[in-house]
């Protein structure tokens, strides 16, 4: 039992070094298990897009239908001013 025992200080740059490659590996992992997370989204995406493009549609012809409303309130027809058909 005559182990020699030296005690070896470590410095800052070391120790940050050290921190830095520690945080590196953990960092690591993560980032692969987020990658394999996003095929497992790609459903919820797919429903996401689809509502956004429904409430897009909607909202479309909401506006379409006042400004055709508008166009006969104030001309007193449905085809805008200035598009009509000659006679």
């Amino acid at each position: 039992m005559t182990k020699i025992i030296i005690s070896e200080k470590i410095s800052r740059r070391r120790m940050f070094s050290l921190l830095g490659a520690a945080a590196a590996l953990g960092f690591a992992t993560p980032t692969v298990m987020l990658v394999s997370d996003a095929e497992a989204q790609t459903t919820g995406m797919q429903r996401r897009q689809d509502r956004r493009t429904g409430r897009h549609d909607r909202r479309e012809d909401r506006r379409t239908g006042r400004h055709d409303r508008r166009t006969e309130r104030r001309t007193g027809s449905t085809t805008p001013a200035g598009s009509a058909t000659p006679k």
